[in-house]
């Protein structure tokens, strides 16, 4: 992965900051900084060196002609067949990258080139002649909506953001821009969906449950081949979870001398998996990297995450990700990980709990009347007792809801009205804004029906999880360390065929992620297997308790900060903190690290 960057402006102090603007993505794109300014268009590349790490492949790259130029970021894993029938047609290429693969797939094909690739892109292709270009373009109003599902979910979704002006490209999609001097003919369209048909298998399966486990250890092994391409060092993030077993282990039949990294934590036993992680690479025989790492390390760390957080993003195990990438970068500069399995073959804990609802039996009708129970016990994240304690109560209340409102609940860190209570305007009382917040969550649920099976949450997670909070994550802070990760789960063939299985061939009464599992059960190591499914967490609330109290009670949070920013409601904030520093925290903590996050980023960017 790279960095670009563009604007079209008939302003030419607008065009002449692109270079500051491409500094800006160094970490991105450590290896070379270019840009190029073409009349009211002006684009930058910050490259990180992948395939062909030579000058001769870094960008804006123009073709031959000089009528055409493209800033790219990403990978395109088949352009080696792709260029293979390019010089049939009679093409010569100057460099043996996917770059220039790229963009005379483009002059040959047009728009219909996006259909031919499989990777993980964006790229800008400008036309000069016909004075077209494929592209993206602020104003600083913080959409309020946007703010309230930031504090709901610890990120916003797309393809809204944190202003209102400034709009997220959604994934599969290009904008079309067909002439740069009338910024009026913009077009979007989508040139890939998810073939997702509710319900479509509900009584007849098409394919045997022994031949999908084969065919999909056949598409991974594939996905996973093509993803160790590389002119430079490549190796695996390896958990110990499947996913990222599953993934290693594949790699090391192609790469005999394959690195994997692991982080733990030697303070916080509840959070750590490296045993599990030693086990895989004991099994696989993998040059495996351990990483232990204290309270301290993972502190002495905060500020450089908090500066790389361009908008708010409130997942606290993107600090984990981001020690972890920066430990890897020391080996390899891509790594395989193995996320997206577990929106798209059942993982969560939640999905669990979403198929318990609707098969109830006795301990589900226990559980589910359990809520004044569950409610006086102590509730935090930190200790096996009260996670599951904290577990049971959110179970009980989304048991008596509809299926939208059930997944709302249950995707969200607080519900609507804590969410509402933070604020000091109370928006969610404000017809306005109850109209705009309303639309945008019944688009966001729009695939949750009455009588449909739990696939379609797993279509839902995969539009809204996977894509605002997994990936976002992984590439946010990977790219802070100029590491590549790659996603062979993501691979649009293996999408494909999940989203053709019935839900039994991925979730019962057991088991999660069920065909993951059997398909490569003889493989892995039987300890990983029916272990608790546990996040990739870091132990915030004794950072709170210790190291980072000062800050909330005499800075980001103090009573003061709050009154000036205007925005928070101060009573609200002062209950937050108790509960927090009480016996009974629940997601307090969540809250407190999404308003330190929040304000990190106000007093960055907003504050005069």
């Amino acid at each position: 992965m790279c960095g670009i960057v563009g604007i079209i402006s008939k302003n030419k102090e607008d065009l002449n900051k692109i270079e500051a603007a491409t500094q800006t993505l160094s970490k991105r794109g450590p290896d070379n900084q270019n840009v190029v300014v073409y009349e009211q268009l002006a684009l930058g590349h910050a490259r990180l060196s992948i395939i062909d790490t030579t000058e001769s492949a870094n960008q804006p790259f123009t073709d031959e002609s000089g009528r055409y130029i493209i800033v790219f970021n990403g990978e395109i894993f088949n352009f080696l067949e792709l260029k293979a029938d390019l010089i049939k047609q009679g093409i010569t290429f100057k460099t043996n990258s996917d770059t220039e693969v790229l963009l005379y797939l483009f002059i040959k094909h047009g728009k219909a080139c996006l259909e031919m690739l499989n990777g993980f892109f964006a790229f800008v292709i400008f036309d000069k002649k016909n004075n077209s270009i494929l592209s993206f373009n602020i104003d600083k109003t913080i959409d309020r909506v946007s703010l309230f599902n930031y504090f709901q979910f610890n990120y916003i979704p797309a393809n809204n953001s944190i202003f209102t002006k400034v709009k997220k490209l959604k994934p599969a999609h290009f904008i079309h821009l067909t002439n740069i001097n009338q910024l009026t003919k913009i077009q979007e369209h989508q040139y890939y969906s998810i073939p997702y048909n509710p319900n479509k298998y509900i009584s007849n399966t098409p394919i045997s449950y022994e031949n999908a486990q084969k065919q999909l250890h056949n598409l991974l092994d594939d996905a996973v081949q093509k993803r160790l391409i590389s002119d430079v060092p490549i190796g695996t993030f390896l958990s110990g979870g499947i996913d990222s077993s599953v993934i290693s282990t594949i790699a090391k039949r192609y790469k005999p001398d394959l690195n994997t990294f692991s982080i733990g934590y030697k303070d916080e036993p509840f959070f750590d998996e490296t045993n599990y992680a030693n086990l895989v690479a004991k099994k696989i025989g993998s040059n495996h990297h351990a990483f232990s790492l204290s309270n301290n390390d993972l502190y002495e760390n905060l500020d450089e995450v908090l500066d790389y957080i361009d908008e708010p993003f409130a997942d606290s195990s993107a600090i984990a990700v981001y020690i972890l990438s920066k430990y890897t970068k020391k080996h390899v500069t891509v790594a395989l990980s193995g996320d997206g399995a577990d929106e798209i073959f059942s993982g969560y804990n939640k999905h669990a709990a979403e198929f318990s609802v609707r098969n109830p039996g006795l301990k589900e009708s226990l559980m589910k009347f359990g809520s004044p129970l569950w409610n006086v016990l102590p509730k935090s994240r930190n200790h096996k007792l009260t996670n599951i304690n904290r577990q049971l109560y959110k179970f009980s209340l989304g048991a008596k809801l509809s299926n939208k409102e059930r997944y709302w609940l249950w995707a969200s860190i607080n519900d609507e009205k804590n969410t509402n209570d933070l604020f000091i305007n109370n928006p969610i009382n404000e017809a306005n804004f109850l109209h705009s917040y309303h639309k945008r969550k019944n688009m966001l649920l729009n695939n949750i029906t009455i009588e449909g099976d739990i696939n379609e949450v797993f279509y839902t997670d995969t539009k809204m999880v996977l894509l605002n909070d997994m990936l976002k994550k992984v590439d946010s802070m990977s790219m802070a360390n100029s590491l590549e990760i790659r996603t062979p789960f993501l691979d649009y063939r293996i999408v494909d065929f999940a989203f053709s299985l019935p839900v039994q061939f991925k979730i019962d009464g057991q088991l999660k992620k069920k065909i993951l599992q059997d398909a490569f059960r003889k493989e892995l190591p039987e300890e990983i297997y029916n272990r608790p499914k546990h996040g990739f967490e870091v132990p915030l609330l004794s950072w709170f308790k210790n190291e980072l109290k000062s800050t909330i009670e005499n800075d980001l949070l103090s009573d003061q900060f709050i009154l000036e920013q205007g925005i928070f409601n101060v009573k609200t904030i002062q209950q937050l903190k108790k509960q927090l520093f009480s016996n009974n925290p629940n997601d307090a903590a969540a809250t407190v690290w999404a308003l330190i996050v929040f304000n990190t980023w106000w007093k960055k960017y907003l504050y005069n």
